[in-house]
């Protein structure tokens, strides 16, 4: 009786749930996340990188370019730091580097808008050129996939961990009902056939 009772409170308090929590290593959501963290931030990091053997000025603004892109010195520099931040999040994963992709990505593409207009300008300190706007545009895009993959939408599976820490009220039978492909009538109805079943010992 005891056992049943703090089983029930303990159900009733609903915890809000954390990804690190109920996710595996290798669960399908986590790999999304650190590939998209680690593929993105080693390109950054090589980058930044060549840019840096190069040795071009840290604020020039001429036409140096690396893998096709215009850099400077501060772009390099600049690089190599997101993409350390970008394989940090690749090793901590879960939820993590899924809100670290999405929020890198909103400022990539904040970045590319930034720098789009002050193109051909006495402002454009990083050096940036048009394929550098696209860039910037495509890596955002990029990153907020694979941040928001798993995380938003309108039909998520009831056994993700976002939809439900989104929804504590909901009851535990419904999304173990979900997990093992059961509809929830099926396993009401189930109960209640057991419940009035008659007990043989």
């Amino acid at each position: 009786m005891a056992t049943h009772a703090a089983h029930t409170r303990n159900t009733g308090e609903q915890p809000r749930m954390r990804l690190d929590d109920h996710l595996p290593v290798d669960h399908r959501l986590n790999r999304v996340y650190r590939i998209g963290a680690g593929l993105i931030g080693a390109f950054l990091i090589v980058f930044g990188i060549l840019g840096l053997i190069d040795h071009i000025g840290f604020f020039n603004t001429g036409g140096d370019t690396v893998t096709g892109l215009n850099t400077n010195g501060a772009l390099s520099v600049l690089s190599i730091c997101i993409g350390l931040l970008l394989l940090v999040g690749m090793v901590i994963g879960g939820n993590f580097a899924s809100t670290l992709n999405m929020v890198l990505g909103v400022l990539f593409l904040l970045n590319g808008f930034l720098f789009l207009g002050l193109l051909d300008t006495s402002s454009n300190f990083l050096a940036f050129k048009i394929q550098n706007v696209f860039f910037s545009f495509i890596v955002g895009l990029l990153l907020m996939t694979f941040g928001m993959y798993g995380r938003v939408g309108s039909s998520l599976p009831h056994d993700n961990p976002y939809w439900r820490a989104r929804h504590p009220e909901a009851d535990e039978q419904e999304w173990r009902a979900h997990e093992v492909g059961t509809p929830p009538a099926n396993r009401a109805l189930r109960g209640t056939r057991d419940a009035h079943r008659p007990q043989t010992e």
